[in-house]
């Protein structure tokens, strides 16, 4: 992010390699529910494998987002995702400050079982900045979170599948100026107007607060029962703010929901407001939260749940 600028109790313990140190996923407690949606030992492995410094910052058209996209497209076809268009790569090329870069979406689908020919778009980018110097920003929360997040939805699906059918959208050169959510948008593999709603995470798994917040219901009220349908614990809260109503940083066009809302498609965003790490090399693993991070994914998908049920 952002352009501008279960029944169960996690007990084990995963290790986990980089190339920085070694670091262990720690022992949490999520909110009990009564299903077990996604295993959350893989939400946090999937974080710390993409944020690791073998994928050197993910940047657009580097050898490290080449490593993300193939990792990214394995981890779809071992959960029963199927390829977009018969591939799962949607390259696109573009120039930036007289660089010409390659980028590649990696486009996923499970069919709905009520309304296949109806679209809800979940969607995260996969890049980000790279190396700078001798430095490497491996993004963590920004946005190997979401992506993550995509995985979690995919298992959730495995035992809950849709009644609208749902695009994985893995986008690449986000930092880039929203460019592979844009070249999606305006080359899409379905027609536009069977996309019902883009669901955008970027930023998702770390906060003081504990509050992820929701952008999207100012300009589609009809969404906001499906928010309100998460109820908040200690562990999180669901905001409805960052919307230009508020007096707080609007983030209608911070990401890739941008690209839809311009679009005219309906969108919310969840997000995480900036931290001290935000587009800095120590955006890691070991930073995010990881109890607040299981609970985001909890309450999009919460709402997700809901979304889905009314029949967009």
């Amino acid at each position: 992010m952002k352009y501008r600028h279960i029944v169960f109790l996690l007990i084990g313990v995963l290790g986990l390699t980089s190339c920085k140190a070694q670091t262990e996923t720690p022992k949490v407690a999520v909110d009990i529910i009564e299903q077990s949606w996604f295993n959350a030992d893989s939400l946090l492995h999937h974080v710390a494998v993409l944020s690791s410094d073998a994928f050197e910052g993910r940047r657009t058209g580097t050898k490290g987002a080449i490593k993300a996209k193939s990792y990214i497209i394995n981890q779809f076809k071992s959960l029963n995702v199927e390829p977009l268009g018969g591939s799962f790569e949607q390259d696109f090329s573009f120039d930036r400050r007289g660089e010409t870069f390659q980028g590649t979406n990696v486009l996923g689908l499970i069919k709905g079982t009520d309304l296949p020919e109806k679209y809800i778009v979940l969607s995260a980018h996969y890049d980000h900045e790279g190396v700078k110097g001798d430095e490497i920003y491996n993004g963590a929360d920004d946005d190997a979170s979401g992506i993550s997040a995509l995985f979690a939805f995919a298992e959730y699906f495995k035992e809950n599948p849709p009644q609208h059918s749902v695009i994985f959208a893995a986008v690449d050169a986000e930092e880039l100026g929203l460019v592979g959510s844009q070249y999606f948008v305006n080359n899409s593999i379905v027609a536009k107007n069977d996309i019902r709603l883009n669901i955008n995470m970027d930023m998702i798994s770390r906060s003081d607060k504990n509050e992820l917040f929701v952008v999207g219901s100012r300009y589609y009220m009809e969404l906001e029962p499906a928010i309100k349908s998460f109820k908040p614990s200690e562990n999180i809260s669901l905001l409805i703010g960052h919307d230009g109503s508020d007096g707080k940083d609007n983030w209608t066009h911070s990401s890739d929901h941008a690209s839809f809302y311009k679009a005219n498609i309906p969108f919310l965003y969840f997000g995480v407001e900036d931290h001290k790490d935000y587009h800095q090399p120590t955006d890691d693993y070991e930073n995010i939260h990881p109890n607040f991070y299981q609970n985001a994914v909890l309450a999009i998908i919460t709402v997700f749940r809901s979304l889905d049920n009314m029949q967009l």
